[in-house]
């Protein structure tokens, strides 16, 4: 673990006006971000960060701060784009900024790091909650904060980079088939009213919430649902769910068979 306030990780400048073309290029937007009033450290996260980005990904910054952050402080570096204050995201996804600099898309996301540092030790513990969030169809774990630690590249400052904690790969588990099952259960009550879109929401949400299990059992982090399915080795499900001329009777039978899950809640349902 590393020290906190300790700098990880030195700033690579780039000629100024140059437009950014790998990561050596774009971090030097880190020395400017770590300016920003209570802002203690700048990491790059998201693809960029794990060496699996596309052409036209965009670069992800998290900023992590003590007590507060004034938007009006990162409108003020002159970037174009849209800057939200803290909070209006929500409680795990705080808030951030969607910036076009030197032509690249850059999003800046907040980090309050009391709140990062307190999810991350009850994730130790093997405490956590799942809050529902835009974008995230089974729902976002609250260690997904401690996941972004683990994952993402500290540019200045000082962040610990935690290991997945034993304690959460048998608690995760429970709590992630829990929500596979109720959902599947409510598939199969939307099948029989032939209700095909709650029907297949729930069915979706069943496994990702599977799969999400899968692989806090293994000691993955996952950030998001993106290819979630397919690291969970799911992908036969995920095949079967683009046949909609399937009865939905047949179809909810079918995922429940290929999830092999069990909950002692929903055992009997």
């Amino acid at each position: 673990m590393v020290p906190y306030g300790c700098r990880v990780q030195p700033i690579i400048a780039s000629p100024a006006g140059r437009r950014p073309r790998n990561t050596a290029a774009v971090e030097h937007l880190a020395a400017r971000l770590a300016a920003i009033p209570g802002v203690v450290a700048v990491t790059l996260g998201g693809s960029r960060a794990t060496n699996t980005a596309v052409e036209g990904s965009d670069w992800d910054f998290g900023l992590y701060y003590r007590d507060s952050l004034d938007p009006d402080d990162i409108a003020a570096l002159g970037w174009p784009g849209r800057v939200f204050a803290p909070g209006e995201w929500g409680q795990i996804v705080n808030g951030g900024a969607w910036l076009t600099v030197d032509g690249t898309r850059v999003d800046l996301i907040y980090r309050d790091l009391g709140e990062v540092l307190r999810w991350t030790a009850a994730a130790e513990d093997g405490r956590f909650e799942i809050q529902r969030e835009v974008g995230y169809v089974a729902g976002i774990a609250t260690y997904v904060l401690a996941g972004e630690l683990a994952l993402g590249k500290v540019l200045t400052g000082g962040l610990p980079r935690p290991a997945f904690p034993e304690k959460l790969r048998k608690t995760a588990p429970q709590a992630w088939a829990r929500l596979a099952m109720g959902a599947l259960h409510f598939a199969d009550v939307h099948a029989g009213r032939q209700d095909r879109a709650a029907c297949l929401a729930n069915l979706c949400q069943a496994v990702l919430a599977a799969g999400q299990g899968r692989l806090a059992a293994a000691g993955e982090w996952i950030l998001n649902e993106k290819r979630l399915v397919e690291r969970a080795g799911l992908r036969d499900i995920q095949d079967r769910l683009g046949q909609p001329e399937q009865s939905l009777e047949a179809l909810v039978s079918d995922v429940r068979a290929r999830l092999d899950i069990s909950d002692t809640v929903w055992a009997n349902e």
